[in-house]
């Protein structure tokens, strides 16, 4: 007699995945991942740094809206081996979305994106400083 540890978790899994919908059940395969993010601000300005690792730059999103910059985008990635006597393919997706609050001082009109090697690098220069004006009482 074999014996297993019940797992609960497992078990609702399993039987929650019964219930649903057979195009519920193919959506539930799609995962969602968290890139790490790096920020920093130096002289010139803003800078975000995300590991995108297998995310083609198609599938990469960056939108500004009320002085808050959201990433999002979808990472698709197929590994397929056919060889004679073998067979094999792993499939990962996965969804993300971050948001970052822009600071007032940033330059909206010239924020640059670039990809490289699977890091997104977005810079937000920061705008020249107003000076304070004094006013005349009258």
């Amino acid at each position: 007699m074999l014996l297993t540890r019940f797992d609960p978790f497992r078990e609702f899994e399993r039987r929650f995945n019964g219930y649903l919908p057979a195009d519920t059940k193919e959506a539930a395969n799609v995962t969602s991942f968290s890139p790490a993010v790096n920020t920093r601000e130096d002289e010139q300005g803003y800078h975000i740094h995300a590991d995108l690792p297998g995310v083609a730059k198609e599938d990469i999103h960056i939108d500004l809206k009320d002085n808050v910059l959201t990433l999002s985008g979808e990472r698709k990635h197929k590994k397929e081996v056919n060889e004679k006597d073998f067979y094999k393919l792993e499939s990962f997706y996965g969804k993300f979305q971050r948001s970052f609050t822009v600071p007032d001082d940033a330059d909206m009109d010239h924020i640059d994106a670039t990809t490289e090697n699977g890091v997104l690098n977005i810079m937000i220069p920061k705008s020249a400083p107003k000076e304070s004006k004094k006013i005349e009482i009258k």
